[in-house]
Parts: C-alpha cells; sequence; structure tokens
C-alpha cells in the first residue's frame, strides 16, 4: 500500500462542535497497481465521470482491458481518451439494445469477465410529496430496471460461452440501508435485495455478485465537490472522493475477494449502523 500524504481540501469555515473549522482533510492510501486485472476484461457503466470514471482509472491502471459506457458521447471520448479505455454509448434505461451492446463490448475487448453497474440518477425531490410518476419511473428504470437486464445478458453470455465464472458489481447506497420515501433510496434497497438474490442463486457457477454502497462522495450527482469536502450530515463530517469508493469497489472485481459474495459492503463510517445508543 502506498500512502497518498494527507488530500487536504478547503472547507472554508464552519463552526463544528463549537470551535471553527478551516479545513476538512481526507487522508486516504491507494493500492499500488500491481496488474492484477491482467487479462481481464471489464464494463463499467456510467464510466465518463464520477464514481465510475475512479474505477475505470483504476482497473486500467491495473492492467484491465476498460469498456466505459454512458448517454453522452463527448464525456466518453474525452473520460476514455484520458484513462487509456475503449467506450461505447449506452442509456441504460434503453433495454432494448443490452444484447447489442454486449456483443459490441465483448468485440471491442476481446472477452468479458466483469460488469460493474455503475449508472444510476437522484433527482433529489425534497419529500415524498414532491415525487413524480416520471422521476419515479426514470430513478427506477435506471438505477434498478436497467442494471437488472443488464446484468441478465451479462450472465446469459457467460453462460452461453461456458467461461469459468465472472464477477457483477453494483454500486449501490448508504441510503439502501435505511427506509425511504423517495425513488432513489426505494430503488437502491432493491438492488441490495437483488444483489444478494443474484448471488445466492450463481454462486455454484462462480459468479459472484457485490455491491458498494457509498455515503455522499465528491460527484456531479450529489453536488459535493472535491476541493469542499465538508459535509456536516457525516460520522466524519466530511463526504467521501471518489478514490476511495474505487479502492474498495476493485477489490471486490479482482480475484482477492474471491471468497467474497452477495455483500453489501457500505462505505460511510457507520453512519447507518443503527446503534440503540445512537442520538
Amino acid at each position: 500500500m502506498s500512502r497518498i500524504g494527507q488530500v487536504i481540501r478547503r472547507a472554508g469555515k464552519y463552526i463544528l462542535h463549537g470551535v471553527p473549522v478551516n479545513n476538512i482533510t481526507a487522508s486516504i492510501q491507494v493500492s499500488q497497481p500491481e496488474r492484477c486485472f491482467d487479462g481481464k476484461h471489464i464494463i463499467v457503466t456510467g464510466g465518463g465521470r464520477g464514481l465510475g470514471y475512479a474505477i475505470a482509472k483504476k482497473l486500467h491502471s491495473g492492467g484491465a482491458k476498460v469498456l466505459i459506457s454512458g448517454r453522452d458521447e463527448k464525456t466518453l471520448r474525452q473520460s476514455a481518451e484520458e484513462i487509456g479505455c475503449n467506450w461505447l454509448q449506452l442509456d441504460v434505461q434503453n433495454v432494448e439494445h443490452f444484447p447489442t451492446f454486449i456483443t459490441k463490448a465483448e468485440e471491442i475487448l476481446g472477452g468479458l469477465d466483469c460488469l460493474v453497474n455503475n449508472a444510476g440518477i437522484s433527482l433529489h425531490e425534497s419529500s415524498f410529496l414532491d415525487v413524480t410518476p416520471d422521476g419515479f419511473d426514470r430513478q427506477f428504470n435506471t438505477n434498478l430496471r436497467g442494471a437488472f437486464f443488464l446484468t441478465q445478458q451479462f450472465i446469459s453470455f457467460i453462460e452461453r460461452r461456458g467461461q469459468d465464472g465472472g464477477v457483477v458489481l453494483f454500486i449501490s447506497s448508504e441510503t439502501g440501508d435505511t427506509v425511504d420515501l423517495r425513488p432513489y433510496g426505494l430503488s437502491k434497497a432493491a438492488v441490495n435485495s437483488l444483489v444478494q438474490g443474484l448471488a445466492h442463486a450463481y454462486a455454484s457457477r462462480n459468479i459472484r455478485i457485490n455491491a458498494v454502497a457509498p455515503g455522499v462522495t465528491a460527484t456531479d450527482m450529489t453536488g459535493v465537490k472535491s476541493d469542499n469536502l465538508y459535509y456536516s450530515d457525516s460520522t466524519i463530517n466530511r463526504a467521501y472522493l471518489p478514490e476511495e469508493m474505487a479502492e474498495v469497489a476493485c477489490f471486490l472485481l479482482s480475484d482477492l475477494s474471491g471468497c467474497v459474495s452477495g455483500q453489501i459492503i457500505t462505505c460511510n463510517n457507520a453512519k447507518t449502523v443503527n446503534a440503540r445508543w445512537k442520538k
């Protein structure tokens, strides 16, 4: 492991427990690329930015052949060039395109071993009464329906080819650990159930299915910026960096976690732990 010193993020001046806070720091560690993904062929949906981008970059540095997908061609082209990976346009709400997408992805990569279901949206409704049928459908179609049917196509491909196993990783959310009134959290709770159901069903076929459930992370979706990580609704008073989540994601995708399946790893420093003494 190599230590990235201290990544200091300016957070302005806040009052924390009565004490002025000028800086919020994130002291993180990242593993050295050790080519542990050599020979792996991996799809990352929503890989043009945010967490998907960080995961794709980490996988590529570890030797994987990576294909990122997303809706915006310009973003995909730019991100793929920066990472050094492949790209293919896909809107995960359009499930009818999935068979063709999987076929093209396999042709581009020369194989398929892992799928990362990262694409997701949140409309951040302020209350239950603000949820609309269209907003509900958009979030469920992206976060759950799209991931469900793309995984179905991926597993079908693995079984048709007679491959010795594969790995699927879902990006869930800490909201999936708790009750919710809004579509985003409800869709992520359903994702968690799907992960465990699939893991049990396909364990004997050496297909591992897990999920990472991040706390609030500095991405476009959350609106938190990496140069200002202060976040009061957190056990450590800051949001997370995409690179932190990518470390956990890549461990679950690697052969190092060969005995792990059906797990949802919540990465939020115990924020959603249901402790009886919790205030």
